[in-house]
């Protein structure tokens, strides 16, 4: 049995990955943790597998390559998990680099709360070039994620949840109550509509199973300059906004929904009235409250644009191939 597994979701990530192994390569406090690394490559088009075959024979523990041939970040995750050994899952993002002392951290969390279904990390950013006046405000959205040096729980009553990156999860509690058929599967190709992440913690979640914040597992996202361009921003914002529908009613039985959408996009076209007679001078030139109105009008319009694209349609549940790449180490 493997104590931990750490799971790497990567699309083109052939100039990120070796920063990160390097990372895992050297990690401390772990001689007496049994470890695993797992790369999904989800459809990758530039030499990721070669980069992860270079690493294989040198690794000080196993480093297994697969490929998830089914676009999104949800799918890759849901491979990651399928394919860990450790009862613990540990997700890296390609562009995320660990303290050393991750790992070890990782797991102590784990034995010493038992009640926690998942538990994320204290999430540092580093900028490619500073970013844009009042970031502050948007800077969440950007899995950066610093409460302090005390661990806490999230509420569930609470709008508020750890990302994907640097996030722990028991893979039994993952299992057992995280939908086979997400409805969404994350940004793909020119689509930026995310949430994927959440979706997954909520359902954990609801089972009753606890959601901490754990400081100790330190960790740096390194963000890159296109990131920043508004463009980019912008696309990202309304991304974010069109799966909060799915994200808000996974919440609330079935019976309640009607309601708390009806209330939802009442509060969202407040804010966007609000915001307009707040900002409407500043818009243009404020990349930050684009971004926010952005995210509002979005929101707003999330129901909407979901049932239009067919995401709460039923979708058949593919049966998992056997992948040749996956034998790789």
């Amino acid at each position: 049995m493997v104590d931990i597994t750490i799971a790497i979701p990567t699309y083109n990530g052939e100039h990120r990955l070796p920063e990160l192994l390097e990372r895992l390569r050297s990690q401390i406090n772990i001689q007496d943790i049994s470890c695993e690394v797992v790369v999904v490559d989800n459809n990758s088009r530039d030499d990721t597998a070669s980069v992860v075959q270079s690493y294989q024979s040198a690794f000080p523990y196993p480093l297994r390559y697969c490929l998830e041939t089914r676009q999104g970040a949800a799918f890759a995750r849901k491979r990651a998990v399928r394919e860990a050994n450790g009862h613990l899952v540990g997700f890296l993002d390609d562009d995320n680099l660990p303290s050393l002392t991750w790992v070890a951290e990782a797991y102590a969390f784990g034995q010493a709360h038992p009640e926690a279904g998942a538990y994320g990390s204290q999430i540092h950013g580093e900028f490619e070039v500073p970013p844009p006046a009042n970031f502050e405000r948007i800077r969440p959205f950007f899995a950066i994620t610093e409460r302090g040096s005390i661990p806490l729980r999230y509420e569930q009553n609470k709008l508020v949840l750890p990302p994907s990156a640097g996030l722990v999860v028991r893979k039994q509690a993952w299992l057992d109550n995280v939908p086979p058929q997400p409805i969404l599967s994350g940004r793909v190709d020119d689509c930026m509509v995310t949430g994927e992440d959440l979706e997954a913690i909520i359902q954990i979640q609801r089972s009753g199973w606890e959601i901490w914040y754990n400081p100790r597992m330190e960790l740096t996202h390194k963000i890159p300059r296109g990131r920043l361009d508004r463009a980019y921003l912008l696309s990202f914002f309304r991304g974010i906004g069109l799966s909060r529908c799915v994200v808000r009613m996974l919440r609330y039985e079935p019976w309640q929904r009607p309601l708390m959408l009806g209330i939802y996009m009442l509060n969202d076209l407040r804010k966007i009235v609000s915001h307009l007679l707040k900002n409407h001078m500043a818009i243009k030139g404020d990349i930050v409250a684009a971004c926010e109105l952005e995210l509002f009008i979005s929101s707003l319009i999330s129901p909407i644009y979901l049932l239009r694209k067919g995401y709460f349609r039923v979708k058949p549940i593919p049966v998992p191939s056997v992948n040749p790449k996956s034998a790789l180490g």
